[in-house]
């Protein structure tokens, strides 16, 4: 991905490293937060909600409770679908 960005930016690979790390660094800040980040064409990442449930322990095949969690969700945009159709 780095290599790409620089080769298109026409930047240093240095530069398209830190471009992408303060990208991704900004949208985790954001979904902390409980916000959503928005690539117009591309999709959106949004903070969802696992409840919490019972599972199994693959080995002794003991009940164990699996604690609520929030997970990130990405949503395709329309553009992003119609190029990969």
């Amino acid at each position: 991905m780095i290599e790409h960005i620089a080769m298109n930016a026409d930047i240093s690979k240095a530069a398209a490293a830190r471009a992408l790390q303060h990208m991704i660094e900004g949208i985790t800040k954001t979904l902390k937060k409980g916000g959503s980040v928005s690539l117009v064409g591309f999709g959106t990442f949004a903070v969802g909600k696992r409840l919490p449930r019972t599972g199994r322990n693959p080995r002794t095949g003991a009940a164990i409770k699996i604690k609520a969690a929030k997970v990130p969700k990405f949503r395709p945009g329309k553009a992003l679908k119609d190029a990969l159709n």
